[in-house]
């Protein structure tokens, strides 16, 4: 039988740690490249990425909060990259094209 000594068991945790394996980062890089050049591609962004999360929710059971359900789309592994795209895409309609951004916000 073989025992493996504590700084040997120590090292081993490190290097797993190290060994991250992200499946997602080509799509989490072409989000982040991706360039809003146009104001059509910029307004189907902004209307398509909410500004806020659609599932958060109070559960109220005779004028009573009962229960909260916490916002879901934090979960989403892309979330961030996605709320950077509709911001990109909301400042070059404000900046470059000079158009009224109330209507997303």
């Amino acid at each position: 039988m073989i025992h493996v000594s504590s700084i040997a068991r120590s090292s081993l945790k490190g290097l797993v740690k190290s060994f991250h394996l992200d499946l997602l980062r080509p799509l989490r890089q072409w989000l982040s490249q991706l360039h809003i050049e146009t104001p059509n591609r910029a307004h189907k962004v902004a209307t398509l990425i909410p500004a806020q999360c659609p599932f958060e929710r109070d559960l109220v059971f005779f004028g009573r909060v009962v229960s909260h359900i916490p916002p879901l789309c934090k979960l989403n592994p892309l979330y961030n990259e996605l709320v950077e795209l509709r911001f990109r895409a909301l400042c070059y309609l404000a900046d470059e094209c000079g158009e009224d951004i109330s209507a997303y916000i």
